[in-house]
């Protein structure tokens, strides 16, 4: 396998594919708005929609620095900022899983196109392949937060079958 091989199958694993852990997509699988707008009484932690919306900020930074949109972070966005929700409801819970697989798929798309050389480059202060690497881990990080989330509220199954 080699290295464009390897990190497109962190990618695909990280996002839809069973490996060591549940990918994003079953853990978000049958989340209503509601529940991803959920937070334990008292405690302040970022809802499963806020999760997302973060997931969403970072890959779309990586998405316009790969098509040449972006040069630079967007200036005055902090990270708690990225957690934020602005609309609330059905339709915006289903747009926002909307924009997450639009994104998911757009970077996988350019990712694949690239050729070996290209993950050298700087993006812009690590190399291309080290910068998905760490998207890939930040997407099991906030996964595994998702399924706590989901856990806390009840929402997540008893036994799960990844066969």
């Amino acid at each position: 396998m080699n290295r464009i091989e390897l990190l497109l199958h962190g990618w695909d694993h990280a996002y839809e594919e069973e490996d060591w852990y549940p990918p994003l997509l079953d853990a978000l699988k049958g989340v209503t708005a509601a529940q991803a707008d959920w937070q334990p009484e008292g405690s302040v932690v970022n809802t499963i929609w806020g999760n997302v919306h973060h997931l969403i900020f970072y890959k779309e930074r990586m998405l316009k620095r790969l098509t040449g949109e972006e040069k630079e972070y967007p200036s005055g966005v902090t990270n708690d900022d990225t957690f934020a929700v602005a609309a609330k409801g059905d339709a915006a819970w289903q747009e926002t899983q909307a924009r997450l697989e639009r994104v998911h798929r757009g970077v996988r798309n350019r990712l694949a196109s690239l050729s070996d050389e290209d993950f050298d480059r700087g993006m812009p202060t690590q190399a291309l392949d080290q910068w998905v690497n760490s998207l890939i881990q930040h997407d099991a990080y906030h996964t595994g937060e998702i399924i706590l989330l989901r856990k806390l509220q009840g929402s997540w199954p008893a036994r799960r079958s990844f066969e």
